[in-house]
């Protein structure tokens, strides 16, 4: 066994984003931007910080080469404007594109289940030889002075298990619309199951599970184009629901803010957040913000 357990994630960003159309009907929801970077290198750089060497992003058929675009195209012609005018500090941000770790992008396979786990078996090839490899959702953004990838490999690498799911504490009122985690008993970190959208007086606690996910290839022996779930759909936490009753499952709370791009409002929160704690932005929006 290396050092290094972690080497590979999976960043999903094959939805259609239909709450953002009709900016979505050509442009993947993942490729919005947070102040002047797309929501899927904020996770890309997530990855990077946690030591990732390959990030496999999964994306629907028709927008694979959007992406491609994105993360290799050359864009000479800005790079010599920029260049001639002399700003070289623009042109810098993008040669940060061109050395962030290895990234294959695949096109979701559209012959599986439709769910939250279909982009997960899509990779199956190139992770089920892994240890363990990350999963990102790409909607899910947290905002922390380390990242929740690093956070969560660095303990797997202290504590290796079957699996961890990233969580965090929301109120009364939301729990309805996430994930929520129920413990084994006894225990703070181990998890029995997650209990899709209870009603409130049925959560099993405030804790819900977001888009941060260390899984091993044992997934892949509940993760399969048969195990069909609540709607129809492919559920990736039915696999883990599975895996943590067969195995050892962790829940991890990260320190930092779990926040969602999935839908107008919430990305405009996470935008403003984002620009909020960057010390170029802060002092100039706050200012703005109080003239409302």
């Amino acid at each position: 066994m290396t050092d290094k357990k972690i080497k590979r994630a999976i960043i999903t960003a094959a939805g259609f984003g239909s709450r953002f159309l009709p900016i979505t009907k050509t442009f993947p929801k993942e490729m919005l931007p947070i102040i002047d970077k797309p929501i899927i290198q904020y996770l890309v750089e997530e990855c990077a910080e946690a030591g990732i060497e390959e990030v496999i992003i999964i994306a629907s058929p028709g927008e694979v080469t959007k992406f491609e675009d994105y993360f290799y195209g050359s864009a000479t012609n800005i790079r010599t404007l920029m260049i001639r005018q002399g700003k070289f500090d623009r042109w810098d941000k993008v040669e940060k594109v061109f050395k962030l770790p290895k990234i294959t992008i695949l096109p979701q396979d559209d012959s599986l289940p439709y769910g939250n786990g279909r982009p997960i078996l899509t990779a199956k090839d190139l992770v089920e030889h892994e240890e363990a490899f990350v999963v990102m959702f790409g909607d899910d953004m947290v905002l922390s002075k380390v990242g929740a990838a690093k956070q969560m490999v660095d303990e797997y690498n202290a504590d290796p298990c079957d699996g961890m799911l990233a969580v965090q504490e929301v109120p009364d009122s939301e729990v309805d619309r996430y994930g929520m985690v129920k413990l084994k008993e006894g225990s703070k970190d181990l998890l029995d199951s997650v209990i899709e959208k209870p009603k409130k007086e049925e959560a099993p606690s405030n804790l819900a599970s977001y888009g941060r996910f260390i899984l091993t290839p044992k997934v892949f022996e509940y993760l399969k184009s048969d195990a069909i779930g609540l709607d129809n759909e492919l559920w990736l936490q039915d696999a883990n629901h599975k895996v943590a009753h067969n195995g050892r499952v962790k829940v991890k709370v990260v320190d930092g803010e779990w926040m969602t791009t999935g839908d107008p409002i919430r990305y405009m929160q996470t935008h403003l957040k984002f620009m909020l704690s960057d010390e170029k932005y802060a002092s100039d929006l706050r200012e703005f913000m109080k003239t409302l």
